[in-house]
């Protein structure tokens, strides 16, 4: 193998938005750097399961509904 093609890969420590950290090996840093999390899994919507909501912006659903609403696939 070609020496000096790879990062180096070392242990680092990784803070999560609540405050908790753990340790990891990455390429990120310096050895026993942290990582401060802006967005993890105990703040983000797509794990905690957050309010979304489904916004009909300027009518494009009922636009869509008026101009293909009378198609059908069946036979008549």
């Amino acid at each position: 193998m070609k020496s000096g093609t790879h990062p180096e890969y070392h242990t680092i420590n990784v803070q999560m938005t609540d405050g908790t950290t753990f340790q990891t090996r990455s390429t990120w840093g310096k050895e026993g750097d942290t990582l401060h999390l802006d967005i993890d899994p105990t703040s983000h919507p797509a794990w905690t399961g957050g309010q979304s909501r489904m916004l009909d912006t300027g009518g494009q659903v009922a636009r869509f509904n008026k101009r293909f609403g009378g198609l059908s696939l069946g036979k008549k």
